[in-house]
C-alpha cells in the first residue's frame, strides 16, 4: 500500500493541473465549429477529430461517449476512431503523467506514436470498411442518441463568472468520471509492483533474451502483440495504466511492449462492451480488431525508430524512484494543487447556483457495478495500508 500511496503522491499535482487545463479548454472552445467538417474519411476530418480529442476528456468512457456523439452529428467512423485514440493518448494530463512516471523519451514516443496510430487505423478502416455494418451502426446511434447542443461565444464565457463557473463544473465532472479507474489503476500497480516478481514479466516478455537482442524482430513482435492482452486483463483505463507501465518497464519489458501496453487502454473488455452497446457487437469487435492491429504496428515502428536512432529508453524509471515520499518539488506542487482544487470547488458551487439544470457527468452505468465493488475493496485496502504505515513509523 505504501507503493500505491507513493504513486498517488507523485502524480497528484499532475492530475489536478491536467484536469484544470482540460476543464478550461472544454469550457471555452466551441466544438460545433469542428464537428461540422468531419463527415468524410479524409485527412481533414481525421485532423479535426484529433484536435477535437486533444481538447476533450481523457476518460476512456467519456472518449467512447464523445465519439458516439460525433457519429450522431454526422462524423465518419474513421474520424470517430481517430477521436478515440487521440482523446486517450494525446491529452495534456496524460502527457504530464507519462513524463513523471516514465520520462521524456516516453512522452515524445507517446505523441509521435499517437499520430502514427491514428494514421494506421485510418488507413486500415478505409481499406476494410464494412459499409453495411457501419450503416446499421449509424442507424442504431441515430435511433438511440439524444441531440446535444454545443454552441456559444467563447469571449463571453471567458469574461464572465458564469463561464469560469463552468470550468469548476467541468473539473469536478472529470474527476467523477475517472476517479475509480485512477484509484484501481494506481492501487493495482502498487500491488503488482510488490507482489508480482520481476521474474513473471521477464518470462512473459522473454526479457532476458530481449535484453541481449533488442533488435530481434520476433521478440519485438512478441512484446508488442502480448502487451495489449496484458492491458485488457488489467481492466484499467488510460490514466490508471501509466504506473503499471512503470512496473513493466522496471521489469525489463521491451520498449515496444511498454508502448503497446500504454496504447491499449481502449481494448479493455468494459470499453469493448460499451462500443457494443452503442454500435452492436459486429462493429465493436471490428473496431477492437482495427485498434489491436494498429497498436501492434505502431509499437513496432516506434521501437525500431528509437532503436536505429540510438535513443532507446533503457529501463524507464524504477518503481522505488517514483513511489517515494520526500520534501522536494512534489510537496510544493501538491500544495498548489490543493489550492486549485479549492478554487475549482468554489467555482462549481457558483455554477450550481447560477444554473439550475446542471448537466450530469458521463454515465458509467447505473446501480452498483463490479467496478464499484472493486473500488470499495481498494479504498479499504489503502486505508488499512496507510494505518499500518503510520503505526510502524513508515517502515512497513
Amino acid at each position: 500500500m505504501k507503493t500505491a500511496a507513493g504513486f498517488f503522491w507523485k502524480a497528484g499535482w499532475a492530475f489536478v493541473l491536467g484536469y484544470a487545463i482540460s476543464a478550461m479548454i472544454q469550457a471555452f472552445v466551441p466544438k460545433k465549429r469542428l464537428t461540422r467538417h468531419m463527415g468524410d474519411p479524409d485527412p481533414k476530418s481525421v485532423s479535426l477529430s484529433t484536435v477535437f480529442a486533444m481538447i476533450s476528456s481523457s476518460c476512456s468512457f467519456a472518449a467512447l461517449a464523445a465519439a458516439r456523439a460525433l457519429v450522431h452529428k454526422g462524423a465518419h467512423f474513421v474520424a470517430a476512431v481517430a477521436f478515440m485514440f487521440a482523446s486517450t493518448n494525446l491529452v495534456i494530463e496524460l502527457g504530464i503523467l507519462i513524463f513523471i512516471f516514465l520520462g521524456w523519451e516516453f512522452l515524445v514516443a507517446e505523441i509521435i506514436g499517437g499520430l502514427i496510430l491514428i494514421a494506421i487505423s485510418t488507413t486500415l478502416i478505409r481499406l476494410t470498411y464494412p459499409k453495411s455494418w457501419m450503416e446499421a451502426a449509424r442507424d442504431k446511434v441515430e435511433a438511440e442518441a439524444d441531440e446535444e447542443r454545443e454552441d456559444f461565444d467563447a469571449m463571453d464565457r471567458i469574461t464572465s463568472l458564469s463561464g469560469w463557473s463552468r470550468v469548476g463544473a467541468n473539473f469536478v465532472d472529470e474527476w467523477r468520471m475517472v476517479w475509480q479507474e485512477i484509484l484501481i489503476g494506481f492501487t493495482a500497480a502498487g500491488f503488482i509492483a510488490v507482489f508480482v516478481p520481476d521474474a513473471f514479466w521477464k518470462a512473459l516478455f522473454f526479457a532476458d533474451f530481449s535484453a541481449q537482442n533488442p533488435g530481434n524482430f520476433w521478440i519485438v513482435l512478441q512484446n508488442a502483440a502480448v502487451a495489449p492482452f496484458v492491458a485488457a486483463a488489467t481492466f484499467i483505463g488510460s490514466m490508471g495504466n501509466i504506473p503499471l507501465a512503470t512496473v513493466l518497464s522496471s521489469g525489463g519489458v521491451l520498449f515496444a511492449g511498454i508502448m503497446g501496453f500504454i496504447y491499449s487502454d481502449l481494448m479493455v473488455p468494459p470499453l469493448v462492451k460499451v462500443n457494443a452497446k452503442y454500435y452492436g457487437w459486429r462493429v465493436a469487435l471490428y473496431i477492437a480488431a482495427i485498434m489491436y492491429a494498429s497498436i501492434v504496428a505502431t509499437a513496432i515502428i516506434l521501437h525500431y525508430a528509437f532503436f536505429w536512432a540510438g535513443a532507446m529508453p533503457e529501463s524507464g524509471r524504477a518503481v522505488e524512484e517514483v513511489a517515494q515520499f520526500k520534501l522536494d518539488y512534489t510537496f510544493f506542487m501538491n500544495l498548489a494543487a490543493l489550492a486549485i482544487v479549492a478554487v475549482m470547488l468554489w467555482l462549481r458551487r457558483t455554477h450550481r447556483r447560477l444554473v439550475r439544470d446542471e448537466a450530469a457527468g458521463h454515465d458509467h452505468g447505473g446501480g452498483f457495478g463490479v467496478q464499484d465493488g472493486v473500488t470499495m475493496l481498494f479504498v479499504i485496502g489503502l486505508a488499512g495500508g496507510a494505518v499500518s504505515y503510520f503505526l510502524t513509523g513508515g517502515t512497513g
